[in-house]
């Protein structure tokens, strides 16, 4: 089973949020219903970057970069 490191963006204020998940189309399902606290009041999200590994701990691993200064960056260069 495959699991996803992902980034979504607010098409409200083009903030982005960072999460992992086996299954991406249900998880930004879940982001856009208003099911995920800390994104509902930034709706709507879309995808806008994903990665897929082999194992949950390293698609955590990819997410927990994601959300350091380097990896702020690595995004930003990716997302322009």
């Amino acid at each position: 089973m495959a699991y996803y490191a992902y980034i979504i963006k607010s098409l409200v204020d083009g903030r982005l949020y960072k999460g992992h998940t086996k299954d991406i189309e249900k998880r930004l399902g879940e982001h856009n219903s208003g099911k995920t606290k800390s994104t509902k009041g930034y709706l709507p999200w879309e995808l806008v970057y994903f990665e897929k590994f082999e194992t949950k701990e390293e698609a955590i691993e990819r997410e927990k970069y994601f959300k350091t200064g380097i990896g702020r960056e690595f995004l930003k260069s990716k997302l322009q």
